[in-house]
């Protein structure tokens, strides 16, 4: 990040963190940076709440990029954001030099394949246009999932998380691939046949998770996290923010308000846990 862009990020958060001095003053008021959709209705309906209740006043700041959240995060204008997954987070950190790091996995709005023109995959045809993201780790998604679907064919042993176009030693179908800000995706199903969009900005766009043509089995490396500076992995505010996460009252919320979306595996667990132990299968009678 140039000089320049760094003082325009700090111009442009000024008024809307405000809050952020105070933050670092007072334990107990924390700013939270997010992007705008589901990830921060996530914060305002689930975790939030949770946190009041603990005494913490909490502001939330909605951001529409990818970029601005992690340095305003290094920077203490923020104490957490909550909008990537790991793959990301560790590559603009090491790209950057700042010392950020993961605190608690959140259910996740895997990326889909959508399209306005079409009712199935089946229908892909010569010379039809395929919107992907732009951002080098959502973009090796994209293309990981087209290998699966045999539209196109990636390198042997290409590391699936680092995939990119330069990867790609046959386009099967020979379908135009191109390359959108994520943000942008939504709009662009008015002039493509296929697009893929990560589902936060699916959803914000008013699109359905079930609207999909064909869904992420998310892996690991994809489930969407909260990050906070490396300094702060002990401090109790972050503790209370990853205890809040793996909550029973935000379990019932996701149910609630985002069934559709990938749960964490603390989430998982609290779901097996309440289950009912099955009963052992009865003895049949002696004759």
């Amino acid at each position: 990040m140039t000089i320049t862009r760094r003082a325009l990020l700090l111009s442009t958060l000024t008024l809307a963190l405000a809050a952020g001095s105070a933050a670092a003053k007072d334990p107990k008021e924390l700013v939270i940076g997010t992007s705008t959709g589901p990830y921060a209705d996530q914060i305002k309906l689930g975790i939030k709440p949770i946190l009041e209740k603990q005494g913490y006043k909490v502001k939330l700041v909605e951001f529409n990029d990818y970029v601005q959240p992690n340095f305003a995060l290094a920077e203490g204008s923020l104490d957490a954001n909550v909008f990537q997954h790991a793959v990301y987070l560790n590559k603009f950190a090491a790209e950057h030099k700042l010392a950020l790091t993961d605190l608690v996995q959140i259910p996740t709005a895997p990326i889909a394949i959508y399209s306005r023109k079409h009712k199935a995959l089946t229908e892909v045809r010569e010379g039809q246009t395929v919107a992907m993201p732009n951002d080098p780790t959502n973009q090796a998604r994209a293309l990981v999932m087209l290998d699966q679907l045999g539209w196109i064919k990636l390198r042997d042993k290409v590391d699936p998380l680092r995939a990119s176009e330069k990867d790609i030693v046959n386009n099967i179908k020979k379908v135009k691939l191109v390359a959108l800000e994520a943000a942008q995706l939504p709009r662009s199903l008015q002039d493509t046949d296929y697009s893929f969009i990560n589902g936060n900005y699916a959803l914000a766009s008013g699109i359905r998770l079930k609207e999909a043509l064909l869904t992420e089995k998310i892996s690991a490396n994809y489930v969407n996290l909260v990050a906070i500076r490396s300094a702060d992995k002990d401090k109790q505010f972050a503790k209370d923010i990853a205890a809040a996460y793996r909550s029973q009252a935000f379990l019932d919320v996701t149910n609630k308000h985002f069934a559709d979306y990938a749960k964490t595996d603390d989430q998982l667990a609290l779901e097996a846990a309440a289950k009912p132990a099955a009963k052992p299968a009865a003895k049949p009678a002696k004759k």
